[in-house]
């Protein structure tokens, strides 16, 4: 006969807090949201830990080499999307490895014989107003002038106006040779007064961009999450077919720490990936899932996961539990899963850390994510909403959106994903194709959300992610409370400026 959970499973949604005694000394400048990404033994450091408990989904709408730029400037890590060649995905990586603060690879490029409303609708496509020229139109290719949207005003050049007519040409630009230093760069920035700086080699090729604002932006990132040779961390997805090619090219590029991406990890592809890549290389950190129970959990710990994933059907773009009827409320799931965590550290000294993958909708959830015992979590449709995620930003009914879909979705075709051992085909959808609205910068919002992650841990008289596991309040809500929790009974003003 089948095994039935006595009790139903819950979402975050279905969970509140309950506030403990707040001392004098837990304010929210004073909380630390480190948190350990991989395992480690009893009584020695974690090789690796983050400095906020966010990283981001392993998924073509989200997770690129600019993404992991970003959110290791916030001091979380990015999994780069691994359904994509191997080449393409150790060079994304790679140029994470290789960015330095403060100097860009520029993303606007165009040739000088294009028409300008070219760069007109490249401006509205990246929207960034400085576009690189280059006889070949690439970021590295040879430098021929800069054109921003001072430069010209569309209704008053003629339709066949070229961008070198408008542009300000190489001979009369200020620029840097590669190897200069970031003060170095900013020196000529204010010296001559310019909003940018092109950065060229021995060539005449563009290297890097320069700009004044990230001057500012640099000093606004102090919990940045650096190696020791201060270059970004950075993540990579990989799959169980591929990994024995994949994943040296990985090393190759310097990433830091991989995960088996996969819808459903309790799986012998899984234990055997787990086993190959560490007798091959030992040092490298592997991460595996998705499960939700408490022996899901148990293999993965076994097989030699650096971390596990929680997570079946929770999130906002995936259809798995329409689609095949197997998954679990995330809150439940982590909740066992974070006690089986616990009790395998306990009996075997090893500390083996969860990420709690999917189900994430309010910044409270987050919290209680963490409470509930999960390390960090990973998130996508949150991401997916920044300027800094690969997908085009679009005006659809009015508002501001940008595109969102699911690896399982026809649109991905990431069937390594959904791999059961079988074809190697996608046979049904178990992700979606969307929008999520538009929401700005990365950096805005993840400062606020960690801003609320640590005002509530001192509603919980807390500090520290580990005291919040182990001193948190929970409570399960019923539907009334839910709406109690809500404003209600009033009519609430619009506050929304419309420009």
């Amino acid at each position: 006969m089948a095994y039935f959970f006595e009790e139903p499973s819950h979402t975050f949604a279905e969970y509140l807090l309950v506030p403990g005694y707040t001392s004098a000394e837990c304010i929210p400048a004073s909380v630390s949201l480190k948190t350990p990404v991989v395992r480690y033994k009893k009584g020695e450091e974690c090789p690796l830990t983050m400095n906020i408990p966010l990283v981001s989904a392993v998924m073509q709408s989200v997770s690129d080499d600019r993404m992991a730029i970003a959110l290791a400037k916030e001091g979380g890590i990015s999994f780069i999307y691994g359904s994509q060649t191997i080449e393409n995905q150790a060079a994304m990586v790679a140029r994470v490895k290789s960015y330095k603060a403060g100097f860009v690879t520029s993303d606007s490029n165009i040739k000088p014989d294009q028409p300008l409303t070219d760069a007109v609708a490249l401006k509205e496509k990246t929207g960034h107003s400085t576009i690189a020229v280059t006889e070949d139109g690439t970021a590295n290719g040879k430098l021929c002038g800069i054109i921003t949207s001072r430069d010209y005003r569309i209704n008053h050049t003629p339709a066949d106006a070229k961008v070198k007519d408008y542009m300000t040409p190489f001979a009369n630009l200020v620029t840097g040779q590669d190897g200069i230093t970031l003060s170095e760069a900013n020196e000529l920035i204010w010296n001559h007064k310019l909003n940018s700086l092109p950065i060229i080699d021995k060539n005449g090729n563009l290297k890097y961009m320069v700009f004044r604002k990230d001057y500012a932006s640099h000093q606004e990132h102090p919990l940045e999450l650096l190696d020791d040779k201060h270059r970004y961390i950075v993540g990579a997805g990989i799959n169980t077919r591929d990994y024995m090619e994949r994943v040296p090219a990985l090393l190759a590029a310097g990433v830091d720490v991989m995960t088996l991406d996969s819808s459903e990890g309790f799986t012998e592809w899984q234990r055997r990936a787990l086993h190959d890549i560490h007798e091959k290389w030992p040092n490298a950190k592997v991460g595996a899932g998705n499960v939700v129970d408490a022996e899901g959990f148990n293999f993965l710990a076994e097989a030699g996961a650096d971390f596990v994933k929680i997570g079946i059907g929770g999130g906002s773009i995936c259809i798995t539990r329409e689609q095949k009827g197997i998954g679990r409320g995330q809150a439940t799931a982590t909740i066992e899963v974070a006690k089986a965590r616990d009790e395998y550290f306990k009996k075997t000294g090893i500390y083996v850390p969860i990420c709690s993958d999917g189900g994430i909708v309010h910044d409270y959830h987050m919290t209680l994510a963490l409470a509930m015992g999960a390390d960090f979590c990973m998130l996508g449709r949150y991401f997916a909403r920044f300027d800094e995620s690969p997908t085009n930003k679009l005006m659809v009914n009015g508002s501001y959106v940008k595109e969102y879909w699911g690896e399982g979705s026809n649109r991905a075709r990431n069937w390594q994903r959904y791999d059961m051992g079988g074809a190697s085909k996608l046979s049904f959808e178990e992700g979606v194709d969307s929008y999520v609205p538009y929401a700005g910068s990365l950096h805005d919002n993840v400062t606020m959300s960690m801003s609320k992650v640590r005002h509530t841990m001192c509603n919980c008289g807390v500090l520290t992610i580990p005291e919040l596991q182990e001193k948190a309040k929970i409570t399960l809500v019923s539907q009334a409370s839910l709406t109690e929790g809500s404003a209600h009974d009033v009519i609430v003003k619009t506050t929304s400026i419309q420009s």
